[in-house]
């Protein structure tokens, strides 16, 4: 797990409540390249300013490896939310370039930590998003994802890694969304004509 903010907290609880050994490094500590040599899959939960950072720091513990990467190019200024990547490019995107090694899938940036983690607390056939140039890699994430809830059906593969471009910027209306919905524990589903 590279972050211990709330996102990385929480997947981390969650991981050790189903069963599974985790080991996390933080910003403060400066041991992200000792955490993401003990899995065999990593979370990239860091904010999204030290997002590349961090996983150049973790190159080497990441070569081969899944790594889920959970951040999101946000930037805040006087007339709202940005994407500090701009349209053309993706935070999914440059962690790819920055560890050309590991094997990358964009998932969990759409909903908060919680949902993350417990999909039932949104009832319905809400829907959650993955990306990644690895086929076996998005289908390990897909079944990890699994445990915590998410239903195979439900879990949407928007292709290669570019795609996350558009789960990224989804977050500026999920930012809109928060304040229609009073809260953050929400997500999107998809009706389609019969």
């Amino acid at each position: 797990m590279l972050g211990t903010g709330t996102v990385g907290r929480t997947i981390a609880g969650r991981l050790e409540e189903l069963g599974h050994e985790v080991r996390a490094g933080s910003r403060g500590s400066g041991d992200y390249a000792e955490a993401s040599e003990h899995g065999e899959l990593v979370f990239n939960c860091t904010a999204g300013a030290g997002a590349v950072d961090a996983v150049t720091k973790a190159a080497a513990g990441l070569e081969g490896k899944v790594l889920v990467d959970v951040s999101n190019p946000l930037r805040f200024d006087d007339d709202g939310p940005t994407l500090f990547t701009g349209i053309d490019d993706s935070l999914g995107e440059q962690v790819q370039r920055a560890v050309p090694g590991a094997r990358v899938v964009k998932a969990l940036n759409t909903v908060n930590a919680d949902v993350m983690v417990h999909p039932e607390i949104v009832p319905g056939e809400h829907l959650l998003f993955v990306c990644g140039e690895d086929v076996d890699a998005k289908a390990m994430v897909t079944e990890l994802l699994g445990e915590f809830g998410w239903p195979a059906e439900r879990v949407v593969d928007a292709g290669g890694i570019a795609g996350a471009r558009a789960t990224e910027a989804y977050l500026l209306i999920w930012l809109k969304l928060m304040g229609w919905a009073g809260g953050s524990q929400f997500n999107i589903a998809v009706q389609r004509k019969e």
